[in-house]
């Protein structure tokens, strides 16, 4: 299944006075949160909000997920109900670790619905390569939670999650599926998120978690072609085919070829 993932946009269950919001900020996939976003006592007004929303407000263009809560949960039936029959565009089901839990989900949905995850803990990033190949659409990794559930500390320089955020991009290429990059707390501050979006772009992520619309239109700026890289993508293309072997003073082999591709496949998805 092919779609937008620059942008991961994660809305709170229980703010209802966001939901119509959402198109003008333009997020290519919009994430009504149960999950973490909603306290306990807050979660059955937060399931009744998404679904009267999921009827009734203009999305515009956003693909449209409710994060149920964890398989482990006493929420999870009762959100998993509730959405499959509603009119979503699919499920996001976080902390994923059992492709039993994957089994379940898809069978209380309808076909052809959205099945995201959420690999952020250390048992669901440490076998993400066999999770993700039981029929996922999309994953995200979540720093926040996998360090939490480690045992280490969150630092500005990220290297403590270098290593499960690159086994995660890993994992979800060989499953020839998008690759959400980890969430930036920080959200006044730009130039932090431009740098860790850069970055997981670098590693091979297709988009962001934003945790504030804010950050919508800089994901989109890191994980959207550039003209300049568009152009020579196309350059690269066409001195392949004529047997040319330099493009900008570069030599042109397959390597070179495979990146051109990848660059225009994110300017079609965007």
């Amino acid at each position: 299944m092919i779609f937008g993932t620059r942008s991961l946009l994660f809305v709170p269950g229980d703010r209802p006075d966001m939901f119509s919001k959402v198109a003008r900020w333009r997020p290519d996939i919009a994430v009504v949160d149960l999950e973490d976003a909603v306290a306990p006592m807050e979660k059955a007004r937060a399931r009744r909000n998404a679904v009267s929303a999921l009827a009734s407000v203009d999305w515009g263009p956003t693909k449209v997920l409710v994060r149920v809560n964890a398989r482990s949960s006493p929420w999870f039936a009762q959100d998993v109900d509730a959405v499959a029959k509603s009119a979503v565009d699919g499920i996001l089901l976080p902390k994923y670790e059992r492709p039993d839990d994957l089994i379940t989900l898809r069978n209380s949905i309808p076909g052809g619905a959205i099945i995201a995850v959420g690999l952020e803990t250390v048992q669901g990033v440490a076998d993400s390569r066999s999770l993700l190949a039981s029929g996922v659409d999309c994953a995200y990794f979540g720093a926040e939670d996998y360090i939490a559930d480690i045992g280490g500390r969150r630092t500005a320089s990220g290297h403590e999650v270098l290593y499960a955020r690159s086994q995660v991009a890993v994992a979800a290429r060989l499953a020839g599926i998008a690759a959400v990059d980890q969430a930036v707390t920080s959200i006044w501050d730009d130039e932090a998120f431009l740098r860790d979006a850069q970055a997981g772009r670098n590693i091979g992520y297709q988009g962001k978690i934003c945790v504030h619309p804010r950050q919508v239109a800089l994901a989109h700026r890191v994980f959207t072609p550039t003209e300049d890289e568009i152009r020579h993508a196309l350059a690269v293309l066409e001195a392949a085919g004529n047997g040319v072997a330099v493009v900008d003073g570069e030599m042109v082999d397959q390597v070179h070829v495979r990146l051109a591709e990848t660059t225009l496949a994110r300017r079609d998805q965007a």
